[in-house]
Order: structure tokens, then C-alpha cells, then sequence
């Protein structure tokens, strides 16, 4: 099964990227706002309990994550995504390394750079006019968040949570 961890910031960072999201997301439906730390990655039901395991452990022996959202940017040309870009913080830097140290696989695919995705699966043209609006609107949030979600895919495409870990307990 297809499994992925992540973060869900509050519902003051949720509201507000869902008023976009609504227009330019794609994937609305399938998973609320959140910031991926770990890409999807496949478990056996047999190695399940495992890496939950795992997972308690490291949420234990890590902070809780500070975010501040500052401004709004695109992964353009590489992907027509839209995002808040997050800075990156120790805490979240130090959470996204052991999440990609043994028993989990290193991301050799992208460089992470922390955000909540806007608008995805647009064309070239709408990825330059929405991203030309919203880099002049003035975006800052931040906050601390004290959980992790590890998160399984569903039949349809959506994503659900499967357990909640508590960091810094």
C-alpha cells in the first residue's frame, strides 16, 4: 500500500490555502493542506507495525516544527505547482533528515524545499497570471506544529490518515 508522511498546519493556514486551492488545485478533494515530508512510498502490511514503530520513535526524539510562510512561488518550468513557500527551520529540516535515513529511503529525486501546494495541473499561461497576482498580495504566517500524520492512499486517489504522532513527547 501507498503510504506518505506529513504535516497539517492549522485551520488558519488551511482556510486560506483552500480559498485558493478551491480555483487552482487539482487534487482539492484528495488531501487537505498540508507539507509533505516524506514523498509517497510503499509499505507491506507485514512491515507495517515496524515503521509505525519507527515513526513513534522518531516523532518522540524530535521538536515540534516551526513554519513561517512568507511568500508565494511556483516550481515552474519543472512543474506548473503553485505554493506557499515555508522557510526552512532546524526543526523541520532535522524532522525531514530522519525521515530519510534508514529504515527510510533518501529522496534522490528532488532537493525539499518546505511549502503547501495552492494550484497544480494548470497550463503555462494560468501558472504566470495567478502566480503574477498572488506574488503581489503580502502572505506571513507563522506557527508551530506538534504533530506528524502518517497518511495511506485510498482506491479513489484520496489520502486519509492511518495514525497521528505527537513530536517531542
Amino acid at each position: 500500500m501507498k503510504y506518505g508522511i506529513a504535516l497539517f498546519p492549522t485551520k488558519k493556514l488551511q482556510d486560506l490555502a483552500n480559498s485558493f486551492r478551491m480555483r487552482y488545485d487539482s487534487h482539492y478533494a484528495l488531501i487537505p493542506p498540508h507539507i509533505t515530508v516524506k514523498e509517497p512510498f510503499e509499505i507491506s502490511d507485514d512491515n507495517l507495525p515496524y515503521i509505525t514503530s519507527k515513526l513513534r520513535d522518531i516523532a518522540k526524539s524530535s521538536s515540534p516544527v516551526e513554519i513561517d510562510v512568507y511568500k508565494v512561488d511556483t516550481f515552474s518550468p519543472q512543474s506548473n505547482t503553485i505554493f506557499f513557500k515555508i522557510k526552512e527551520h532546524e526543526t523541520l529540516s532535522e524532522l525531514y533528515a530522519k525521515l530519510h535515513q534508514e529504515p527510510f529511503e533518501e529522496n534522490t529525486k528532488y532537493k525539499f524545499i518546505p511549502h503547501v501546494t495552492i494550484g497544480q495541473d494548470l497550463s503555462n499561461d494560468e501558472v504566470a497570471d495567478v502566480v503574477g497576482r498572488l506574488k503581489m498580495k503580502k502572505i506571513e504566517h507563522h506557527e508551530v506544529i506538534d504533530r506528524m500524520q502518517l497518511l495511506y492512499q485510498l482506491e479513489n486517489g484520496s489520502w486519509t490518515v492511518y495514525e497521528t504522532y505527537r513530536l517531542g513527547e
